[in-house]
């Protein structure tokens, strides 16, 4: 019996056609499915092939999910594990890897866009503009899940680096009380919900009227709070790449 690597795919973050075209593949190649039901939205499912069986994953725990995806490889089926936006940006693949290893079962993995690039996109934005900011930080705040003390919201804010800051809109007053502290109460931040859904909404505001916006809209999950001195850049903040006195390989100086 021939049998495939279970395959680690990224959703992306929402919207079925910002899936990549390889992981749009594996799903319409795929006999299982199973999804992070709570994160993925169905729509996603509509690449997948008529008779292929489809699971959610959201009331699972991790042996069950590595039994599911281990029985459905043991028949011989193309078994796709589906997560949101990206399998390795806060998608606990690690640790589904580690029991399949133990299972001496091979896997591959498919990236995928996560919501920070979609926020962005829709902010019409760039997280490293020249001379303002080079550096893009992906992090959350501690709360049930803790975060290494050095690794700590404070400490990354006082960089005043692009900051794209996860699985924190329940503690959104927390978030505001330290980006006061390092970016200023005035800075500007955005507030993406559920970007690429039907239901997305992005906020532009500043960090003193954040925490009320969410919860005045009802934001307290699936949302991402993002901050920074580039959402503030204007047209006159160029790079060398594209200036015409500054040479390269492909280009010579004008």
């Amino acid at each position: 019996m021939e049998k495939h690597p279970v395959i680690f795919t990224g959703a992306g973050p929402g919207a079925p056609d910002l899936i990549t075209v390889r992981g749009m593949k594996a799903l319409e190649n795929a006999d299982y499915i199973l999804y992070a039901g709570s994160l993925v939205p169905e729509a996603v499912l509509q690449w997948a092939k008529s008779g292929s069986e489809v699971e959610t994953s959201a009331g699972m725990h991790l042996d069950e999910m590595a039994s599911k995806m281990a029985e459905a490889w043991n028949e011989g089926k193309r078994v796709v594990r589906l997560h949101t936006g990206d399998p390795s940006l806060y998608g606990a693949v690690r640790e589904q890897m580690a029991k399949l290893d133990e299972k001496e079962i091979p896997y591959e993995v498919i990236p995928g866009v996560t919501a920070a690039f979609a926020a962005a996109a829709e902010l019409k934005a760039e997280y490293t503009v020249p001379n303002i900011s080079q550096t893009l930080i992906f992090t959350r705040i501690s709360g049930r899940t803790p975060v290494p003390e050095k690794e700590s919201l404070l400490s990354l804010a006082e960089h005043k680096a692009s900051l794209a800051i996860y699985l924190s809109a329940s503690m959104a007053d927390e978030v505001a009380d330290i980006l006061s502290k390092t970016y200023g109460e005035q800075a500007s931040c955005a507030i993406a919900y559920k970007v690429s859904h039907p239901e997305q909404n992005i906020i532009l505001t500043t960090v003193d009227k954040m925490a009320g916006i969410m919860e005045d809209n009802k934001i307290n999950r699936l949302a991402l709070i993002i901050v920074g001195p580039f959402l503030d850049a204007k047209g006159n903040a160029q790079s060398l790449l594209y200036n015409k006195s500054f040479s390269h390989g492909y280009r010579e100086e004008a």
